[in-house]
């Protein structure tokens, strides 16, 4: 299916699930009211579905056009009467291309440096010191040590961890990124319960020391985590060039940011980041160790101060199946809590008004876990040193190739009355 009949399914069965949910009054029927639910929960079921092969489909239209045009450019630095020289050291797109042509007849002729002409190995090291991107590369023989890989794959990486984990995205946290990874030292108040006081004509202002701020500090380090080599072999470098990278790219940032998300959800803070369910305070206990009543979650945003409940990351972070429960709710009059955005405007779903995070990594509805979060996630800080890096051997996996990637980053909640938790029974 098209991505133009993908997102003409997309908006039809949103307007069969507003049309389901639009039957349902306060004067319908029970069996009816169940059978309606049963139909938009299917409806969105499919909505789901939809969803997700439009974000794979745009997501391999934007490689293909990019890869497309690398293609045209590199057709059009090899017509007759551009000579070497301007291919190696002329523009900036031009020293780009060459870096990534002769990064990929290094890899298909097995990482081996001697293979290069002198002007290919330059482009190369060229390539290694241009830009902030961080590369892995050993002190050692071209055939011992690792490898770089082409600034694309280092950027298509970090896409991918953002998409498979919503607290590595600085759209939703707030994020410090450093170039080292030296510890910092971050302080932290909440002074939400500090007020005024009545003066008293001609009379001093009270000194005593009672009312003062109370500074705290918390710490962020750098905690550092791999992705393990993925192997693949000669042949496949050689063959499928392209395709390869993007592939890679894909599962290396996936892999990152399972571990990312997981850490900075629910790390225990020792040798660890302090995830944000761990560090969130309790706002309210459910009555049951199984479900979840529409009172519970109007409890728990209205556990935490209004003065966050204002912020512009604020809004709810729940797993996939949680959301599932979240959507059957209603409120004393029948309407449901969660109410479905608008797809054609740029809309998304809210909860109470309030946007939501899908966030896998949030414990499920079960006995004591903590399955709803709600507050302003700004409060909470992801500490990031520098970007992902990347190195490929060759040596260790002949005669394969071995690729793999890691990271160093931190998490910390500044402000711990910001962000608060629904915990079942």
């Amino acid at each position: 299916m098209s991505l133009t009949e993908l997102q003409e399914k997309r908006g039809r069965l949103m307007t069969e699930a507003r049309a389901a949910l639009n039957e349902i009054t306060a004067n319908t029927d029970e069996a009816r009211s169940a059978e309606l639910e049963a139909r938009h929960d299917a409806i969105m079921a499919d909505f789901d579905k939809v969803e997700k092969n439009i974000e794979r489909e745009e997501r391999q239209a934007a490689l293909e056009a990019r890869f497309e045009e690398r293609a045209r450019k590199d057709r059009e630095t090899k017509r007759p009467g551009a000579g070497t020289e301007d291919r190696a050291s002329g523009s900036d797109a031009g020293n780009e291309l060459s870096y990534r042509s002769v990064f990929y007849k290094f890899i298909a002729t097995g990482a081996d440096l001697s293979a290069l002409e002198p002007e290919e190995r330059a482009v190369l090291k060229a390539g290694v010191q241009q830009g902030e991107e961080y590369r892995a590369q050993s002190s050692a023989t071209g055939a011992a040590g690792g490898y770089t890989v082409p600034t694309e794959l280092a950027n298509v990486l970090i896409q991918s961890m953002k998409a498979w984990g919503p607290m590595y995205d600085p759209g939703v946290t707030s994020e410090l990124n450093t170039a080292s990874g030296a510890v910092i030292q971050l302080p932290t108040i909440d002074d939400t319960a500090g007020t005024g006081f009545a003066h008293t004509q001609g009379a001093d202002i009270v000194d005593d020391g009672s009312v003062d701020a109370t500074f705290g500090q918390k710490q962020l380090e750098a905690y550092v985590y791999d992705t393990k080599f993925i192997k693949f072999s000669m042949e496949l470098a050689q063959d499928s060039i392209f395709n390869i990278e993007a592939l890679l790219g894909d599962l290396l940032g996936e892999r990152l940011g399972r571990v990312a998300n997981a850490q900075l959800t629910t790390g225990t803070g020792t040798s660890a980041p302090n995830g944000v369910a761990t560090a969130s305070t309790l706002g309210k206990t459910a009555a049951s160790a199984s479900a979840i009543a529409s009172d519970e979650i109007i409890d728990l945003v209205h556990s935490v101060d209004p003065a966050y409940r204002q912020a512009p990351k604020v809004g709810f972070q729940f797993n996939d199946q949680t959301l599932a429960s979240i959507r059957k709710l209603k409120d004393g009059q029948g309407n449901y809590l969660w109410q479905m955005g608008d797809v054609t405007k740029g809309q998304p779903g809210t909860l109470l008004s309030y946007r939501y995070t899908i966030n896998q990594a949030v414990a499920a509805i079960a006995t004591g876990n903590r399955s709803v979060l709600f507050g302003d996630f700004g409060k909470y800080w992801v500490r990031k040193v520098g970007s992902p890096v990347i190195g490929v051997m060759r040596e260790r996996f002949w005669p394969n190739l071995g690729i793999a990637g890691f990271i160093r980053f931190d998490g910390e909640l500044a402000d711990t009355a910001a962000i608060k938790h629904l915990r079942q029974a």
